[in-house]
């Protein structure tokens, strides 16, 4: 049987992240910057890169993801079906061009000053998703989810998203490019494409005939914790759902969103989530913060802090750019590209993958991987300087 200590034995960390979030937030709070800057200064501090008071980050970032599937879920909640059809144009067209011309340039930025192709062009498509959580925050902060650059913006996101599978199927590809092995990958390729449909189709169909009818007969239970376990029940298999196939958790959350938007208990649902929401994606950010590799950073932080500062300029001017062309005033253009400047969560997940598939070597895996992070900390800082220019 388990000591009294051992079952303590959690309360340290959980205290050390909670008395972070208490000191760190309200001190950029009252600095005027945005509390996604206090929870990445605060998990810097905490984390291998500062006091080292939590052992294992790895363990925290886990369970933080579930914040970020939370996060996606509530704006899925507040957007119809309808609303999702008529920014199509927002999605598949601002989305594909955003993704590839900041792909393109940024990968040749990479060419440019030395490194290898392969490497180049994976760091250039890490850099050129964007942060969905850093952007979806910072947007709910100033209550600009719902103006047009916010939407363009969320338009871009969810476009990311999905073509975050395409590039996870493509990157075995390119590793064999080179040794004639293409054609399994090809067929494996398409085989994850025909699973992740049948899942999407599943999750409607059971969303559209089923949920509501679920909902309607625990409602007659009468009791309001049982509804809050149901709903994350929903959001938390549908989001594992879609990790099995090999799309994100998070489109899996937003889908199960849209799907209950139009249902009776949707307020409901989103009172119960949003505790929950609110603490675990702060825990996400103090996560993003912990992962910043110290000892690189003091090795080689003209050269990183250079990059990481070039990067953000020029994915903002890219991107403020194609706004303006899809139609967006020139503020609208430079909020939306502000606001989609840092490096998405992605980066966490494609950088190791490359390194793992010999597409990048190991230095260029931990300095990309420093980079995304730096530019999730120096991202809500422009994005704030931008703001009130």
């Amino acid at each position: 049987m388990a000591s009294p200590a051992e079952h303590a034995s959690f309360l340290p960390p959980v205290l050390t992240f909670l008395s972070a979030a208490v000191i760190g937030v309200p001190i950029f709070r009252l600095l005027g910057q945005s509390a996604v800057l206090g929870y990445l200064v605060a998990g810097v501090l905490i984390g291998p890169s500062g006091l080292s008071l939590i052992a294992e980050p790895e363990t925290a970032a886990s369970v933080a993801e579930i914040g970020v599937v939370l996060l996606l879920f509530i704006v899925g909640l507040e957007l119809h079906l309808s609303q999702l059809v008529s920014m199509r144009r927002d999605i598949f067209g601002l989305g594909t061009a955003q993704l590839v011309v900041c792909a393109i340039v940024l990968g040749g930025l990479g060419v440019l000053f030395g490194a290898a192709p392969s490497a180049s062009g994976i760091i250039g498509i890490t850099l050129a998703l964007s942060a969905t959580a850093v952007a979806l925050q910072l947007l709910e902060e100033r209550g600009d989810l719902s103006t047009a650059y916010g939407s363009r913006a969320f338009a871009v996101l969810l476009f990311q998203d999905i073509a975050v599978v395409g590039i996870l199927a493509v990157m075995p590809l390119l590793a064999s490019a080179g040794g004639g092995s293409g054609a399994p990958w090809l067929g494996d390729a398409a085989l994850s494409t025909g699973k992740a449909l049948a899942a999407i189709v599943a999750v409607v169909l059971v969303g559209r005939y089923g949920l509501n009818r679920f909902f309607r007969l625990l409602a007659a239970s009468g009791a309001r914790e049982v509804m809050t376990a149901a709903a994350l029940l929903v959001v938390l298999g549908t989001a594992l759902l879609m990790q099995e196939v090999g799309l994100s958790m998070a489109m899996g959350a937003f889908l199960a969103g849209i799907l209950l938007s139009e249902s009776n208990f949707r307020h409901q649902l989103e009172a119960d989530i949003e505790p929950f929401r609110g603490m675990l994606l702060g825990l996400f950010f103090m996560s993003v913060g912990m992962s910043i590799d110290g000892e690189l950073v003091r090795a080689v932080w003209p050269l990183l802090f250079g990059a990481t500062l070039a990067a953000i300029l020029v994915k903002v001017a890219l991107v403020a750019g194609l706004f303006r062309l899809f139609g967006s005033t020139w503020l609208d253009a430079v909020r939306g590209a502000a606001i989609l400047a840092p490096a998405g969560e992605f980066a966490f997940v494609l950088l190791p993958l490359a390194g793992s598939l010999g597409l990048t070597d190991a230095t260029a895996t931990r300095f990309a991987v420093a980079l995304a992070a730096l530019t999730m900390l120096i991202g809500p800082v422009a994005a704030k300087g931008l703001d009130k220019a």
